[in-house]
């Protein structure tokens, strides 16, 4: 987990499905609400599909750009941000190349969508500590959700009783994994009261 960080500079290799497979044997392994398992999960490799899904990365680089201040960074910028900003750019340059997985989850008529958010995260993480343990990398995006949802829906063929929770890129790393940076866990944890750390 400490070295699971986003992966978003991806090598040609393709992932073979024996490894794939293994990631969704993963992602069912996790719980969900009583136990009902109404996920389904969509690998997107077809050129056809790929073209959907640099299209949903494109409109959502557009809010992302904004949502976070982000542009280029300057060729000779050499920091951290530019660095993280750089992959950023070039996931979303390159999103038709890779293999992605589309994350769907049943509606049930008594629960948020948030509720059954619940349900599936748990299979995304999952899936993303397997595609690590692996020596995958891999990447959960906004795709489908911020600009893209309706045409990832369409393309596919993903049902109006079904939500799309979210949208995984897997691929072989260009680079290193980790370790992630995270503030001190310490720092989000409070007891009893809000602020008691």
């Amino acid at each position: 987990m400490s070295t699971a960080r986003s992966i978003r500079r991806f090598t040609d290799e393709p992932v073979d499905d024996a490894t794939l497979a293994r990631c969704f044997e993963a992602a069912t392994w996790a719980p969900s609400g009583a136990n009902a398992q109404e996920w389904r999960f969509v690998v997107l490799r077809s050129p056809e599909q790929r073209a959907v899904v640099a299209e949903a990365a494109t409109r959502a680089l557009e809010i992302i750009e904004v949502a976070y201040g982000m542009t280029r960074p300057d060729p000779d910028d050499t920091g951290r941000r530019a660095r993280d900003n750089r992959a950023t750019y070039e996931l979303h340059d390159r999103a038709g190349e890779f293999t992605s997985v589309l994350f769907a989850q049943k509606r049930l008529r008594m629960a948020s969508d948030m509720l059954l958010a619940g349900s599936i995260f748990p299979a995304m993480q999952n899936f993303l500590l397997a595609a690590r343990a692996q020596g995958l990398g891999a990447c959960l995006t906004s795709w489908a959700a911020y600009g893209g949802e309706e045409l990832l829906r369409t393309a596919v063929g993903v049902p109006d009783d079904w939500i799309i929770p979210g949208h995984i890129v897997v691929g072989w790393p260009k680079g290193g994994h980790g370790p992630v940076r995270r503030r001190p866990w310490q720092d989000a944890v409070n007891v009893d009261t809000w602020g008691a750390r």
